[in-house]
Parts: C-alpha cells; sequence; structure tokens
C-alpha cells in the first residue's frame, strides 16, 4: 500500500485535508518535523473533522529519522515537485511506493530531493501558476497511484 510523507508542513488545514484523504483510502500518513503547527492545532483538527481516529499516523522528528524508518520499511521514495523528471500520469506506481510532498512554501528540501529514486510532476496548463495547494497535489498523487495498482475497484 502506497504511504504519503508530508516534510515541514505548514499549513494546518491542508494537513488536515490530506489526513482526512489518507484515512478515507486507509492510507498511512508520515509527518516530518519541524511542523509549522502543532499536531493539536484546531484548525488541523477542523479540517479532518471526526476522522482522526481513522488516520494512520506516524510523525519523525527529523528528515534523518524518517530516512531511518523508510530504509528500515524498503520500497521508493517518489518526490512531487514542480521540477520533476517524470509526469505523474505516465509513471509505473508500485504498491510499496512512499509518495514525497514538501512544505507549502518551500517545496521538498533539495538534500531530500536528491535522494527520491523517482521525482514526478503533476502537469499545469498556465505557466503562471506555481503550484497546486498541498492537498490536491496529494490526492491527485495518491489516487492515480490507487487507480494503477487496482485499488479503485
Amino acid at each position: 500500500m502506497p504511504q504519503i510523507v508530508l516534510v515541514n508542513p505548514q499549513i494546518p488545514p491542508n494537513t488536515g485535508n490530506i489526513a482526512r484523504t489518507c484515512a478515507a483510502t486507509g492510507t498511512e500518513l508520515h509527518l516530518v518535523g519541524p511542523l509549522g503547527f502543532e499536531i493539536s492545532d484546531r484548525y488541523l483538527k477542523r479540517a479532518g473533522l471526526d476522522y482522526w481516529p481513522y488516520v494512520k499516523l506516524h510523525y519523525h522528528e527529523s528528515i534523518e529519522a524518517f530516512q531511518n524508518v523508510h530504509q528500515q520499511r524498503g520500497g521508493r521514495s517518489l518526490g512531487f515537485t514542480v521540477r520533476g523528471d517524470f509526469n505523474y500520469i505516465n509513471f509505473e506506481f508500485q504498491a510499496d511506493d512512499w509518495l514525497l510532498f514538501g512544505s507549502e512554501t518551500a517545496g521538498l528540501p533539495d538534500s531530500m530531493l536528491s535522494t527520491c529514486d523517482s521525482t514526478l510532476y503533476i502537469p499545469m496548463y498556465e505557466p503562471g501558476v506555481r503550484s497546486l495547494n498541498l492537498s490536491v497535489s496529494v490526492a491527485i498523487g495518491l489516487f492515480e497511484c490507487r487507480r494503477q495498482l487496482g485499488y479503485l475497484q
């Protein structure tokens, strides 16, 4: 089953919305600190509403702590970035993939991008639009991965 990783997320409602998507799909959610908010933040909880008991949440205090867990569990790390090498729609996902997304303001750090097995981008028509909302990007990537793996039946 693919997993979602948010590295240094800054906006509580985005993380709450992503948690809700993860709860609905049974997808593990990994938050990598430092976070731009407290886990108990009311905006975070409000966005997730009453779905928090269904979220398979993991918190890692640092990138290094996350990378240790990832190495132990295995699977490819796929970094989503506007500078990605592969269009996500043409990429062949695998069941043990980790989908990595950076903060709303800075994206994935270069140090983390350099360790990714592949980097993916979501194509956009309008060049003046810098990027999509983080929760939208996660949903797009996760559902394409799940579609390819036959999890939407």
